[in-house]
Parts: structure tokens; sequence; C-alpha cells
């Protein structure tokens, strides 16, 4: 039973005390791009090597899938996710080495994570298709 006094307390402060930041969605995005590129790579990647295993037939089922504008989408989003992973996983690794905590520095590079790996995925996709 709890005491009496406790009843009204909140069960998490931390959701009254901080304000959402952009440092706070890029920690969420990381985890899900990490998720999304673990499942969404693996599958197309397992696919991938099967087919070549397969013979030719069953790769140029693959290449045809892959092709497509919804297989289009599928690799821009996984590339979209490996690369905004990586530039998350950059700004983590500096963050460990005790680099980046100052309010203006960590903002900033919380803004230019998400908005590099959209950049950088542009320009992966714009030097494989106008090659």
């Amino acid at each position: 039973m709890a005491n009496a006094g406790t009843r009204n307390r909140p069960l998490s402060p931390h959701l009254q005390i901080w304000r959402w930041g952009p440092h706070m969605f890029v920690s969420i995005m990381h985890r899900v791009t990490g998720n999304g590129a673990a499942v969404a790579g693996l599958g197309m990647l397992l696919w991938f090597l099967g087919a070549l295993a397969s013979g030719p037939k069953a790769y140029e089922t693959f290449s045809w899938a892959m092709t497509t504008p919804v297989g289009y989408i599928v690799m821009v989003g996984v590339s979209w996710s490996v690369i905004t992973h990586m530039m998350s996983g950059i700004r983590h690794f500096f963050l460990d080495v005790g680099a980046g905590f100052e309010l203006k520095t960590n903002r900033t590079w919380s803004i230019l994570s998400p908005v590099l790996g959209v950049v950088f995925t542009a320009a992966f996709w714009a030097l494989l298709l106008l090659r």
C-alpha cells in the first residue's frame, strides 16, 4: 500500500521538466534507423545472396523487383536509414569521447545529423542514377 504522502507525486517527473529538443528526436531516430537498416537491409541482403546462389532466373527476379518503383522506394529507404544512422553514430562517437556537450554545439549537430543523412542519401542516389 502506498504511503499517503506519495500518492500525488508524479510517476515520471522527467516528462514534466524536460522540453523536447532536436537531440531527443535524433536519439529516437538513431534507434529507429538502426532497426530499419537491420531488418529491411538484412532482408534485402539475404534475398540478394539467395538469388545469386540460386542462379540467373532467381537473380533476374530479384533485379526486376528492385528496379520497380516500390523496389526503388525500399532501396532508397534502406540507404537513407543506413546513412542517417551513420551520421547519428558519428555524432554519438564525439559525444562518447566528451566533445559536443555544449548546448549550442549539441543542438547544431542534432539538427545537422538528419539533414546530412538526407543530403548524403540524395548525393548517393544521384551518383548511382546519373552516371
